[in-house]
């Protein structure tokens, strides 16, 4: 079987199995990889281009390889049929290698970005672990290659600047001013604020109030989803159907949440946020609104780097503003819907601007250490010059028992 044969079969399986999303991001993840796995022929090679188009846009969708290719597509399959290297072949170390390092190039011959990467090496990886349970390949290659993906470096916005920016959303689109709240002191999903209804809503009077989570919407295209639509409703990411997340959220965003139901009300189904023709909120509309948002409250200095690009980053900087805040991993990750481990990885980023706090910590106990030595006695580098004298147990001596 070659790999362009079993990466097909891989995605049909998969299918039924995946959100729309995850659909779109496996199909993704084999139409760069399977053009990395093909013979040296260069004779009649279709283009970068096509071979994206032919295996994103029909080879990796079950739905669309019902349907006849058109002429281009199908030669460009034909090519693949002939060029691809049988799955035998991928036990090589220099083949895997190869292709793992192509991961890291977009189309252009840029690189790729950090998160993108791994999220591809993931999908390969499954790939191939399932042509070990087909007895294609007797162990996954990748686990014998000493290869790393790149880091992804994030800056987080500290709470100065993502009031800063939400501010500007009060002047420039209020009526989405509680969606961006809702990312930033609940840490909800894009998706998930977008299918909150009021029913779901426990708003007191005075103090905190509380978010239950039953669902998400999240946009994926109509080539990915079940029903033909952009949107399609599901339950909690990586929580079984009908499983709900309470979220505890402090009394600033039941204030935005209360002025939001009194301002703008709620759509017939009661929801919360509504798109531009009452339909569901899309990125598109919320993207501009913040990006014009940002752009106000950071100057275009802080608006050309990767500091709160994209809406989700609120969820980045609330997550790592608790854990930083309250030490509570387990809690934290509760709330977020996350495992600790993926909070551990993904969200423990340093604040903007904590660097400063951090050394004006240091500097404090530099001073402090100055104001209490005597100053009549001298310092070596390897102690005091009477440690001999005053001999102290070494805090890291084990003692055998």
């Amino acid at each position: 079987m070659t790999w362009y044969q079993h990466a097909v079969t891989y995605a049909q399986m998969k299918w039924p199995h995946l959100a729309p999303h995850s659909r779109a991001s496996l199909a993704d993840a084999l139409a760069t990889v399977t053009p990395l796995l093909t013979t040296g022929e260069t004779c009649r090679r279709p283009s970068a281009g096509m071979l994206r188009a032919a295996l994103y846009g029909y080879a990796f969708n079950p739905q669309r390889r019902s349907r006849t290719p058109d002429p281009a597509i199908a030669g460009t399959l034909a090519w693949l049929e002939r060029a691809s290297l049988p799955v035998s072949q991928l036990s090589d170390p220099g083949v895997i290698r190869a292709a793992l390092d192509g991961l890291c190039t977009r189309l252009d011959g840029s690189r790729a970005a950090a998160n993108t990467v791994s999220r591809k090496r993931a999908a390969f990886h499954g790939a191939l672990s399932h042509a070990v349970e087909l007895g294609l390949l007797a162990a996954n290659p990748i686990s014998g290659v000493r290869w790393r993906a790149p880091r992804a470096t994030v800056a987080v916005a500290s709470p100065a600047q993502v009031r800063a920016i939400l501010a500007q959303v009060i002047c420039i689109g209020p009526e989405l001013a509680a969606f961006f709240g809702c990312l930033y002191y609940a840490a909800l999903r894009p998706e998930e604020a977008v299918a909150l209804r009021r029913e779901d809503l426990i708003l007191p009077a005075h103090g905190r109030g509380t978010i239950i989570l039953a669902a998400a919407c999240p946009r994926s295209g109509t080539a990915w989803t079940s029903t033909g639509g952009p949107h399609e409703a599901r339950g909690l990411k990586h929580r079984p159907d009908g499983t709900i997340r309470v979220v505890p959220i402090p009394s600033v965003l039941v204030r935005i949440l209360d002025r939001h139901l009194r301002d703008h009300g709620t759509t017939p189904d009661g929801r919360l946020f509504r798109g531009a023709r009452g339909g569901v909120l899309s990125e598109s509309v919320y993207g501009r609104t913040w990006h014009a948002a940002r752009q106000a409250a950071l100057g275009p200095e802080l608006a050309a780097t990767a500091l709160a690009r994209r809406p989700y980053d609120l969820r980045h900087a609330a997550l790592s503003l608790w854990l930083n805040a309250t030490g509570a991993p387990a809690e934290v990750a509760a709330r977020a819907g996350n495992s600790a481990r993926a909070l551990h990885d993904v969200y423990l980023h340093c604040i903007d601007s904590q660097q400063d706090h951090i050394s004006q910590q240091i500097e404090n106990a530099l001073d402090a250490d100055a104001s209490h030595r005597p100053s009549s006695q001298w310092v070596k580098a390897s102690g005091y010059t009477n440690r001999r004298l005053h001999p102290r147990p070494c805090p890291l001596t084990c003692i055998a028992r």
